[in-house]
């Protein structure tokens, strides 16, 4: 088989996930199904690939190519396709909705963007999705017209991050169009705390609460209500809804912050037809840790979504990551001279072991907690072990040093 044949073969089988029948043009029957993708589709300047019907109606084109092409060159001979005449096919705009794609890379774009550019996708759209947008000209984006998609809001810790979240949730349901927004939390606490926050959320001047008006559902299993329209989760449960393998909840207790150099290998996932990459419009992130950039990127690609993160901490990977869009920042500094803060002073407080460190020895007994489960057990020491004052509170913990600097305070 040709690397053409089986990059073909790849994106039919994604195109059938999907929701899409796939029909030879010889056969050709638009009645059939919803979606339909019909293949080497005649046109005046030639075969298209594929061209997608929805309800009967032409509306995209796919330009297939072979895996490792780069497939930025190819919008050209795409964008041809898009607005070449076709059989059945009486309207002269041209098609909305442009995918170039290999077996393993998928690009589209909606042509009807005040801009439209190109993006990456991590799979086809359903047939219901395309329907949907193709009667609704002005889409979410053409309303968001910077179309950045993705945006970071810098704020101090203590300064308010989740409350300014949940008025852009807020604003985003009521005069942005959005259908559907995910807030990912770090833990299973915060989303807690995030969710009685929603509840207790009232816009000035407003009688009702916000849960009154929208469903908020906090995801404590792998079932997403369909009305729900705003869905509180952890990275580490949208990885499982997708996966389709349960977590335990108590996995959902540990912070990414202590689990990123645990486990270094990236979390891999695959199209779930149940959960399409079409289900959120915008995801938002609290507190964005490094391992969003790297363990658990792909849980964030696979969703075709505009991204807010919100983080006190943010480095160079975390600009990075959200393309320098800062389009929000309150330090801390502000915070204290706006009354949102309280300021404070440090004391630094040097004992014998933050100076010199300390040694364990070999044999003896002290307590062991697993850093992935938190799982605590008495057990000896194996070897003798030497730490620094660096390690202290990192890898080690002296309930002596502990006590001895309170009593110093």
């Amino acid at each position: 088989m040709s690397p053409e044949a089986k990059a073909r073969q790849e994106i039919d089988k994604k195109l059938e996930q999907a929701g899409w029948q796939i029909q030879d043009w010889k056969d050709v029957n638009l009645g059939a199904a919803l979606g339909i993708a019909v293949r080497e589709h005649p046109t005046d300047t030639g075969p298209a690939d594929y061209i997608l019907y929805v309800s009967r109606i032409a509306v995209g084109v796919i330009e297939a190519k072979k895996d490792q092409t780069i497939l930025t060159p190819v919008e050209e001979q795409t964008q041809r396709y898009a607005s070449s005449k076709l059989k059945w096919h009486k309207e002269k705009t041209p098609l909305a909705f442009l995918f170039e794609a290999t077996g393993q890379v998928i690009h589209f774009t909606d042509i009807r963007e005040p801009s439209p550019r190109s993006r990456e996708v991590f799979h086809f759209f359903k047939p219901e999705m395309l329907q949907q947008w193709y009667g609704q000209p002005d889409t979410l984006r053409h309303r968001l017209a910077n179309n950045m998609p993705r945006s970071l809001i810098h704020m101090a810790t203590g300064a308010g991050k989740t409350f300014t979240a949940i008025n852009a949730v807020y604003r985003l349901l009521n005069y942005a169009g959005a259908k559907r927004i995910l807030f990912l939390v770090d833990t299973r606490n915060l989303g807690k705390q995030a969710q009685q926050e929603f509840h207790a959320f009232k816009l000035a001047g407003k009688e009702t609460f916000f849960h009154e008006n929208h469903i908020v559902q906090r995801l404590t299993s792998n079932t997403i209500d369909s009305a729900a329209e705003v869905c509180i989760c952890t990275i580490q449960r949208m990885y499982s809804i997708l996966t389709g393998h349960e977590i335990d909840e108590s996995a959902e207790d540990i912070s990414l912050f202590e689990t990123r150099q645990l486990q270094k290998q990236t979390k891999q996932v695959r199209y779930n037809p149940a959960v399409p990459i079409e289900s959120f419009d915008f995801i938002i992130v609290d507190e964005c840790h490094r391992s969003i950039y790297n363990l658990w990127k792909q849980v964030l690609d696979y969703f075709d979504a505009f991204l807010i993160g919100l983080t006190a901490t943010p480095d160079k990977r975390t600009y990075g990551f959200f393309n320098e869009n800062v389009v929000a920042e309150y330090s801390y500094e502000e915070s204290v001279l706006d009354g949102v803060n309280v300021g404070y002073d440090v004391y630094e407080i040097e004992t014998e072991i933050t100076k010199a460190g300390a040694e364990l020895k070999a044999k003896e007994w002290v307590d062991h907690r697993d850093k992935l489960t938190r799982k605590k057990r008495w057990d000896q020491t194996e070897e003798e072990n030497v730490y620094t004052g660096k390690e202290l509170d990192r890898s080690v913990v002296n309930p002596r040093n502990k006590h001895e600097t309170t009593s110093r305070y």
